[in-house]
């Protein structure tokens, strides 16, 4: 008969996954930064780039990002400034818009898209292994 882990060391595996999968993030998020002060982006600018791979509205957006809309707003007003995003009327909703991006922001995000291939924290992993802990993170994130 298997016996339950111990309440003590099971807290301690799962403070050890907590502290791994911060250190992850953070590995994640310095690559990022770097990868886009090279193109002139801060983080921001090119988590949003990344997230679009189509047209979509703030909302969208702001859900991939994991941040409030407010957050995501400003973070589009830049990208627009520079050329790289458009808004276009929604087609169904007469409040919401559709973000786009342009030729230019295309061509930017498959640069960005590129440069975050190389030498990516989870590049040590096999394409299989990258798909388990990526279904593995996606069931403890939704909890299913």
């Amino acid at each position: 008969m298997t016996k339950s882990p111990e309440p003590q060391s099971q807290a301690v595996a799962e403070r050890q996954l907590c502290g791994l999968v911060d250190g992850l993030a953070q590995r994640i998020a310095e690559h990022v930064r770097e990868r886009a002060a090279t193109l002139g982006l801060t983080a921001s600018q090119a988590t949003a780039l990344r997230e679009m791979s189509g047209s979509m509205t703030m909302r969208e957006l702001a859900e991939r990002m994991n941040c409030e809309p407010s957050n995501a707003t400003f973070v589009v007003d830049r990208l627009e400034k520079q050329g790289l995003v458009e808004r276009h009327p929604h087609p169904t909703d007469r409040r919401a818009k559709l973000l786009v991006l342009t030729g230019e922001g295309a061509a930017l995000r498959t640069r960005l898209l590129d440069l975050l291939h190389v030498d990516s924290p989870v590049a040590c992993l096999a394409p299989e292994e990258q798909r388990v802990l990526r279904d593995l993170l996606e069931r403890a994130v939704t909890g299913a």
